[in-house]
């Protein structure tokens, strides 16, 4: 636990003193931010537009929960601003070391392969739960001038929670494969792409492929997490995700170790 706890502290100083990780979350928290202020305007007008139509044509008007909708749009964007982000978080957590030279020190240390893949899993995991602190900032007004159901807030951001742990499990496992920082992110990118498109082909499909590619979808699990509700199946996917990409990490390392 203390080379885990080591490892940590290592990689987070090295976040926090390269200017690529201040401008990933300087650049997250301002789209962010801007798209919640879009989603926050365009449904005030569409439930302003709702209330003058009931009142035009007669009939009592039906209660529109703004924050509810308000969290579903944003949650949906945070989901897919990750997909860009994630693999820039990821990138350099071993392919760094091996352009710098340095895995061989670390191979050759005294700290066991799963505690580096470890150490270096929750300091990813920790500045992206940086990231998703920044992501509640513009939220903090919702919940000051209104009451929105804290259920579905919970459930979503249990999701996106869920939704990047899996995703950094597969960068950091894409991240030992190469001594490329861009062609790591790219990578990373283009697999978490084919995961999250494959939902589109499941209507092209009929029967147990059909059930296969849904199941697959990174995007499709997040459905009910958004909705408020949370399914085990959905929870059980991303945990297995996860620990299939932290066992693929570990299986990496140590072949680095045999060919070193």
């Amino acid at each position: 636990m203390r080379n885990i706890s080591a490892i940590i502290g290592r990689e987070l100083r090295s976040y926090f003193v390269s200017p690529v990780a201040y401008a990933v979350l300087t650049a997250f928290t301002f789209i962010s931010g801007f798209f919640f202020s879009l989603i926050l305007f365009d449904v005030d007008r569409w439930a302003r537009q709702q209330v003058e139509q009931t009142a035009r044509f007669g009939g009592a008007a039906q209660p529109v929960d703004v924050p509810g909708l308000v969290l579903n749009n944003y949650l949906s964007t945070l989901e897919v601003l990750l997909i860009f982000v994630l693999p820039f978080i990821t990138m350099s957590l071993f392919a760094e070391e091996k352009k710098r030279g340095t895995i061989e020190l670390l191979l050759t240390s005294p700290v066991r392969d799963l505690e580096t893949v470890l150490g270096k899993f929750f300091s990813a995991y920790t500045f992206f739960l940086v990231m998703m602190g920044a992501s509640f900032l513009p939220m903090i007004s919702m919940f000051v001038f209104s009451r929105p159901d804290v259920g579905p807030f919970v459930a979503g951001y249990l999701g996106i929670m869920l939704f990047g742990a899996a995703l950094i499990s597969v960068g950091l496992f894409v991240s030992t494969l190469t001594e490329s920082q861009i062609i790591s992110a790219i990578l990373t990118f283009v697999i978490i792409l084919f995961f999250w498109l494959i939902n589109a082909m499941g209507p092209f499909t009929t029967g147990v492929a059909r059930e296969v590619l849904e199941y697959l979808s990174i995007v499709g699990h997040m459905e009910d997490f958004l909705k408020g509700v949370i399914a085990s199946p959905h929870v059980v996917f991303y945990l297995t995700l996860m620990f299939f990409g932290l066992f693929l990490t570990y299986r990496s390392v140590e072949s680095l170790r045999w060919r070193g």
